[in-house]
C-alpha cells in the first residue's frame, strides 16, 4: 500500500500580503508565484509548502471559538536550531505566543497574522516507537499538554552549557513555574 507524503498547506485570508511576508520570514522562504487569488511559498524542495487563498470578498479573521484547524509544525533537527530560529524571529519582532515542554516535544508556537498557530518544536526522541511509548506512560497521562516555558531561559541555559537532555525534560519547565499554556493554545 502506497504512504502519502505531506505536500502543503493552503490558508484562505483576507491579508495576502501580511500572510506572504510572515510566512517567508518564519519559514526563511520565498514566493514561487502570486497573482490576485493565490500565492506559494515554498522553503524546501517541494515547488510550495504554504499556499494562500484570497477570495474576491472580505473575511473575517479566524476567532477563538472558530472549528478550524488549530497549528501547522515544523521540525527541526535540534534544540541548537531551533533557538537559532527563536533568536532570528524574536530579531525580528515575531515572538512565540506560548512555549510548551509537551515531553514528546520541545515546542513554540506562533500566531501568524490571521491567528492561526504555527508551531516550531524539536522531537525529543529519536525513534517514532519512544515518543509513542512516551505518550502511553504516566507523566503523559498525567499531563498531555505540558508545562509552560520562557525561550529567554532555555536560551541562556543552553548558552550557558545546560545539556539537551537537561532542557527537554519537563522538570526544568514545572521548575518556572508558568501559567498553564492551555489556555493560550486555545486563543484565550
Amino acid at each position: 500500500m502506497a504512504t502519502p507524503k505531506f505536500a502543503h498547506v493552503v490558508l484562505q485570508t483576507g491579508q495576502p500580503t501580511e500572510m506572504r511576508d510572515w510566512y517567508c520570514t518564519v519559514l526563511d522562504g520565498h514566493t514561487v508565484y502570486q497573482d490576485q487569488a493565490l500565492c506559494f511559498i515554498t522553503f524546501d524542495e517541494e515547488h510550495h509548502r504554504i499556499a494562500l487563498l484570497t477570495p474576491p470578498m472580505p473575511l473575517e479573521r479566524k476567532s477563538p471559538t472558530t472549528a478550524a484547524m488549530h497549528h501547522v509544525a515544523y521540525t527541526f533537527a535540534d534544540i541548537d536550531e531551533l533557538l537559532d530560529r527563536y533568536v532570528l524571529l524574536r530579531d525580528k519582532g515575531i515572538t512565540p505566543a506560548v512555549c510548551i515542554a509537551h515531553g514528546v516535544t520541545t515546542s513554540m508556537y506562533y500566531r501568524d497574522p490571521d491567528g492561526n498557530f504555527v508551531e516550531m518544536q524539536i522531537d525529543n526522541f529519536a525513534e517514532p516507537d519512544d515518543a509513542t511509548g512516551y505518550m502511553n506512560g504516566p507523566e503523559y497521562a498525567g499531563d498531555s499538554v505540558g508545562p509552560a516555558f520562557d525561550p529567554e531561559r532555555l536560551l541562556a541555559a543552553r548558552a550557558a552549557g545546560a545539556s539537551v537532555e537537561e532542557l527537554t525534560g519537563r522538570a526544568w519547565s514545572i521548575e518556572q513555574n508558568l501559567p498553564a499554556p492551555m489556555g493560550v493554545l486555545l486563543g484565550a
